[in-house]
């Protein structure tokens, strides 16, 4: 990107400014460098003012005499030329006049020149290119106090090293976006059809997916420049600079196409506009005029904009009709497939084991995103170091997953053997009420062991295979599971802790869902009571219902999870003995592994199946993995 020069009359203004104040400073706050000033006298006037006894101090210099009168109401100086006379001290000592003492010297012209004028003007011009400068760097390219407009997008011209290649696990998005490469490419086999290239593609998603990692990659393929800058980066104090700087950007595009623009978290700047007084009226000058941009460009000229965000739901329509952002490209987290292939290329260039599985990372990692992957990996990279170890083994990448799923371990916690025995069974009566259920994955760590996240200890399932439904039945396998903590609390301590707080919040959860939006209620029916707000932050839910109906839901909610803690305490009752003996052995070694759990679950006992069972169809879910987490609230 070429610098523009900066231009001379940057500075005029601001220094006209600093003269100003520096005549004012002059004037009222260096009166006293000037103040006293010297009069002259002849020396025989001097002598006269001695014999009469007038003068009160004198200083002599090699060339000047110095003195001050008796009369004078206020400390003023005389000044005389000194002549040589050696009867002069007598003459002083006769007159009474003190000439031991300093009286005020006069400064030279030259000496008050550059104590008045210099000075300042020196002092002032440092401060001023100080500021000026600060502020060049702070408002971006072009500097000067004249560059608030310009854009300070960041310029990749050669390529961003970034390739198709490094991403991994986004297929599908990869596919939509090759055909904007091949346009680049080869403008005109599009051109000679008259097809004409879409403007722009939104890529959305949840965070960490590789939005902008795949708008890079877009651009490395495509071997043209690539404009990157944030959404943020329009919206400034002052009223107008963000319109100015979605100018400046398309101008320098214009001046590079083929390009590429790149606009991340659009959203700060692509809200809905609404007639409501008092709006942004900034970010409302910075769309439109981004909007009249995106149609003052033809297809043609290569220039194609790429934007991402994780709230599309709160995007302007303009902004989204055809035109403009034509494509729209999920980049959804990843499947097993996708998850096993982030791994991968995330441990390229770290030394890992050649016997490392990362099939079962991967299925230990449902939901995650390339992110929290690519943490994943370098979280087992530095546990290795830790343990003084030059690469990175199996044990270090299944430690790394449960830190990042339920954090460090709490090796300084000091629990009393009585609340270390109440979080045992705690934990055991998950496991076992998970073992019970048809439908419940696969129990595959328990530990009591507490992490920084708060947890006490935690169930880890995993399922054996990739899902993307829940079944009614499944369902409700999960809520009996997290009340299977709370259902042991009570069965062998007869108490109630707030370790089981996190799991009276997931299985409520889960059970309102069931009937809010599965449709999963006899008495509801396939009736949508809820929508979700923003499925890519959160995904909070409000009731779109009435007083009436969310009362009822609440009473629904209630029984189900009623329902499904007496099926966790029938479950337990049944199998008292297996949970003491589970429970006697994780007390004794902290954690135990899925094999073990087994291991000693059929050693002995048959674990009842849950009779509460129900074939009933099925709906979405996007939990694929449940980590019982107990929390000391």
């Amino acid at each position: 990107m070429d610098n523009d020069k900066k231009p001379k009359t940057d500075y005029l203004g601001f220094y006209g400014l600093l003269l100003i104040i520096m005549l004012v400073f002059n004037s009222f706050l260096l009166p006293g460098i000037t103040k006293n000033k010297v009069n002259e006298v002849d020396y025989s006037t001097f002598l006269q003012m001695l014999e009469k006894k007038e003068v009160e101090k004198v200083k002599i210099e090699d060339n000047k005499i110095f003195f001050t009168k008796k009369t004078d109401s206020e400390d003023k100086a005389y000044i005389t030329g000194k002549l040589e006379n050696p009867d002069l001290v007598k003459q002083l000592e006769k007159s009474g006049a003190k000439y031991s003492k300093d009286i005020p010297t006069e400064n030279s012209p030259v000496q008050r020149f550059l104590l008045t004028w210099v000075l300042p003007a020196l002092l002032f011009w440092m401060i001023g290119r100080y500021i000026v400068n600060n502020m060049s760097k702070k408002m971006g390219a072009g500097g000067g106090m004249m560059s608030f407009g310009k854009s300070n997008a960041k310029l990749y011209v050669k390529s961003t090293g970034v390739s198709f290649d490094d991403v991994a696990g986004q297929d599908e998005a990869k596919e939509a976006l090759t055909e904007i490469v091949d346009f680049l490419h080869n403008p005109e086999k599009y051109t000679k059809i008259g097809a004409k290239m879409p403007k722009g593609a939104l890529l959305v998603g949840p965070p960490g997916t590789g939005k902008t990692l795949l708008a890079q990659a877009v651009a490395g393929e495509a071997g043209v420049p690539f404009f990157s800058i944030s959404g943020s980066e329009f919206v400034e104090m002052f009223v107008g600079m963000g319109a100015s700087r979605v100018r400046s950007l398309f101008k320098q595009a214009k001046e590079k196409a083929p390009c590429i623009i790149f606009i991340d978290e659009i959203d700060a700047i692509g809200k809905k506009r609404n007639s409501n007084f008092g709006g942004n009226d900034e970010r409302e000058q910075t769309l439109n005029q981004l909007l009249s941009e995106m149609d003052g460009f033809e297809s043609d000229l290569g220039i194609v904009m790429l934007a991402a965000t994780n709230r599309p739901e709160s995007l302007d329509n303009a902004l989204l009709r055809p035109g403009r952002f034509d494509r729209r490209v999920p980049v959804e987290l990843p499947d097993l497939n996708g998850r096993e292939s982030i791994l991968k290329v995330h441990s390229k260039n770290i030394n890992m084991d050649d016997n490392i599985d990362y099939t079962q990372i991967a299925r230990a990692t449902s939901g995650a995103s390339g992110a929290e992957l690519a943490n994943i990996v370098n979280e087992a990279a530095l546990r290795a170091v830790r343990c003084r170890r030059n690469i990175v083994i199996q044990e270090d990448l299944e430690e790394s997953v449960e830190t990042v799923i339920a954090g460090y371990q709490r090796k300084g916690a000091v629990i009393n053997d009585k609340e270390k025995k109440v979080i045992a069974y705690h934990e055991v009566g998950h496991a076992l009420v998970a073992a019970a259920g048809k439908h419940s994955a696969p129990v595959h760590k328990i530990t009591i062991i507490p992490r920084t996240s708060g947890a006490l200890g935690y169930t880890l399932q995993i399922d054996e295979t990739e899902k993307v439904l829940m079944t009614k039945d499944e369902a409700i396998d999960k809520i009996t599971t997290y009340t299977g903590g709370r259902a042991a609390e009570e069965l062998i301590f007869n108490i109630q802790t707030s370790g089981a707080a996190n799991d009276i919040e997931m299985s409520t959860k889960i059970a309102r869902a069931m009937i809010t939006r599965f449709g999963m209620d006899e008495d509801f029916g396939m009736v949508a009571l809820e929508t979700i707000n923003n499925q890519y932050l959160g995904g909070d839910t409000s009731l779109a219902c009435s007083p009436e109906t969310s009362s009822k839901i609440d009473k629904a909610v209630v029984e189900i999870v009623r329902r499904c803690h007496d099926s966790a305490l029938e479950i337990l009752k049944e199998n008292i003995d297996k949970l003491h003996e589970i429970s006697n052995y994780l007390l004794k070694n902290e954690t135990i592994t899925g094999e073990e759990f087994m291991d000693i679950l059929d050693s002995k006992y048959e674990i009842t199946p849950n009779p509460n069972k129900t074939n009933d169809s099925f709906e979405n879910d996007d939990n694929q993995k449940m980590v019982e987490e107990d929390k000391d609230v």
